[in-house]
């Protein structure tokens, strides 16, 4: 990659690994279900401008927008909830752990869903690598010797696989020909409008206290910097570099999550985290395929 290319992953990385650290600063005065209202209504608002600025056309194609439903679903409102949830009980840099595991999934469900992107060995043992990562984060809390909620835990697994599940679904994008900021603004619209009820009726957001300016300009910073922002930031990346290469983000989230959530809000992970991202890490590396390259001199 170019200089360009890598100062664009770099800030990137530290947009979506801060979004981790928004979310625990915002949850303090906003409930979870809220807080992801907030985070794509706001953040759509902003892509609608950015729409408007490049004067693109709207399609209203019947297609388009159920493709648009179920990608919503899929890589918005399930994902965002969870982890939201979840980080109301554990650190935003053990969720930025766990999020990290969604290319593990992703190779298993690739594998079982589509023709052309079955596992190869070196995925294979990738996810193996990274699956016993996952046993030593999640291990001492199933057994109780860790004071880290199981299910909080769980729900940042599960927001991963959905996330899995949206790149398989994802596909289906390229044949419709759409822009890609138009798709980061259809997923935000059409969250946004399947949130409404679902806070209404859950949250009730008119009868809670107003929140704090903490709260307020992490909510901003989440859905202007880590949403709009970051979304536009990653398809000019998938543009120029190419999907190989915007894996990299996912070994660099969790580092810029921690950093921040150390350094800000003085949270501490414990040794059995890092080991556990350790050995993610190392199943993404062989995913990725580069150090496997370098090791045997095809790369």
């Amino acid at each position: 990659m170019t200089s360009r290319e890598w100062a664009l992953l770099l800030a990137l990385s530290v947009l979506w690994g801060g979004s981790f650290f928004f979310v625990r600063v915002a949850l303090d005065g906003l409930p979870p279900l809220t807080l992801v209202l907030a985070r794509v209504g706001i953040g759509g608002i902003v892509l609608l401008a950015v729409l408007k600025a490049m004067g693109q056309a709207i399609p209203r194609r019947r297609e388009v927008w159920a493709t648009l439903a179920v990608m919503a679903l899929l890589n918005n409102l399930i994902p965002f909830s969870l982890i939201f949830w979840g980080q109301t009980a554990i650190p935003a840099g053990l969720a930025a752990i766990l999020n990290a595991t969604t290319p593990l999934f992703t190779v298993i469900v690739m594998h079982l869903f589509t023709a052309d992107e079955k596992a190869t060995p070196p995925k294979v043992a990738g996810v193996l690598t990274g699956f016993a990562g996952v046993v030593v984060l999640v291990g001492p809390a199933a057994f109780g010797a860790l004071d880290t909620p199981l299910w909080a835990l769980g729900a940042c697994l599960a927001a991963a696989v959905s996330y899995a599940f949206s790149g398989l679904w994802g596909r289906r994008f390229k044949p419709l020909g759409l822009t890609p900021v138009f798709t980061a603004w259809g997923q935000l619209t059409v969250t946004t409008l399947a949130m409404l009820p679902i806070v209404a009726i859950v949250d009730r957001p008119w009868t809670l206290a107003m929140p704090g300016w903490p709260s307020i300009l992490a909510v901003l910073g989440l859905a202007v910097l880590s949403t709009a922002l970051a979304y536009i930031i990653f398809f000019r990346i998938l543009a120029s570099a190419g999907p190989t290469n915007l894996l990299l983000v996912t070994f660099l989230i969790p580092v810029s999550a921690i950093l921040l959530s150390s350094l800000f809000l003085g949270e501490r992970l414990a040794w059995t985290h890092f080991a556990g991202m350790a050995l993610i890490g190392l199943g993404l590396a062989a995913i990725d395929g580069r150090l496997w390259k370098l090791a045997t001199g095809k790369g």
